[in-house]
């Protein structure tokens, strides 16, 4: 068994979630378990579609609401309280080897979560135990905290010219 680390995928550039999902498949491909907990979005998404044929070796559960606009609702907060307590339970059952916490800092800046949270996950992980958390603005003892940290910055985007999210290339 590898010695887990805690990895950290954040900046305003593309890429965050799929940076994690790359990581999962490669997991699964060496034969280890995935446990993936989307924060935040609610949307199908087509990598999901592919990840299911792994079966039970990986494990995908969404807590989030859908992007939360101005002051979140109780039921945004409980949904991210949920699916954090779900990810400890995860981390802390020798079931899987790779737990992925997707736009989990985007929760934390949103008010759903405390970073203080996801600083006490990182100290508890068991050391067999990958940790990867994603989204923007990952906060400065969440990086202190991390083995690796990627900041992805955006260059240019096609969105901005009026190109909508396709499916199959960004869902």
């Amino acid at each position: 068994m590898f010695g887990g680390k805690v990895q950290v995928y954040t900046g305003d550039g593309k890429g965050k979630t799929t940076a994690a999902v790359g990581l999962s498949v490669r997991a699964l491909g060496a034969g280890l378990r995935v446990f993936f907990a989307q924060f935040i979005k609610s949307r199908e998404s087509s990598e999901f579609t592919a990840l299911a044929a792994f079966g039970e070796r990986f494990c995908l559960r969404r807590f989030g609401m859908g992007f939360v606009w101005g002051a979140p609702s109780q039921e945004d907060k409980d949904a991210a309280q949920a699916g954090l307590l779900q990810a400890r339970e995860s981390m802390l059952s020798s079931t899987y080897d790779i737990v992925v916490l997707d736009e989990i800092n985007v929760a934390i800046s949103c008010g759903l979560i405390s970073s203080k949270d996801i600083v006490e996950l990182i100290k508890d992980r068991p050391d067999g135990v990958e940790l990867v958390l994603t989204g923007r603005g990952a906060p400065e003892e969440i990086t202190a905290a991390a083995d690796l940290v990627t900041e992805l910055k955006e260059i240019k985007h096609y969105y901005h010219s009026g190109v909508k999210a396709r499916k199959g290339i960004e869902y």
